[in-house]
């Protein structure tokens, strides 16, 4: 009988870690009383659109128009699930990135105008994603860190350690 009875108490407390994860949008990440923001590039996740993305890499690096934007302090320690793109920072010898940028359209931090720091997740991971697969949207998930960081790539508003890393389908 005590063991139906705790069996019955393990099944009705379902702990914080294994709660499903918030799926995130790109514009949840701006605070509401932001100032507006410069104009970016629509999030693309329309592969039927890559070969303009490239073509948009031809020129020189773009600068950075909000490196220290506003953010939503209230995503600090959340779960969250959030669909974007893979800007490479550290690589291994096997082709894997373990840190990198995350943002929300192809090609964003290289020669396109890189989107302001609220727009911009600075990931690292042990997962890791093989570089030749890079061209994809990826969703990630894991706890969200409201902390700034920089790179040579350019500011991040927000930081995670992401626990899954997987293709985005529509």
């Amino acid at each position: 009988m005590r063991g139906l009875l705790f069996a019955l108490l393990l099944s009705c407390t379902t702990p914080l870690w294994a709660a499903e994860p918030r799926t995130l949008t790109w514009v949840e990440m701006i605070p509401a009383d932001a100032p507006p923001q410069t104009a970016q590039q629509a999030p693309m996740h329309d592969l039927s659109q890559l070969a303009d993305a490239l073509a948009a890499e031809s020129g020189p690096a773009a600068t950075q128009s909000s490196p220290a934007a506003p953010v939503v302090q209230g995503l600090d320690g959340q779960q969250i699930k959030l669909p974007g793109y893979i800007v490479p920072l550290d690589v291994t010898e096997e082709g894997r990135v373990t840190e990198f940028l995350f943002v929300p359209y192809f090609g964003a931090c290289i020669h396109v105008p890189p989107p302001p720091s609220n727009q911009i997740v600075h990931v690292t991971t042990e997962l890791g994603v093989m570089m030749d697969e890079l061209s994809q949207p990826f969703w990630i998930e894991g706890p969200m860190k409201v902390e700034a960081s920089t790179s040579d790539m350019g500011s991040a508003g927000y930081q995670m350690a992401a626990e899954k890393i997987y293709p985005y389908e529509m």
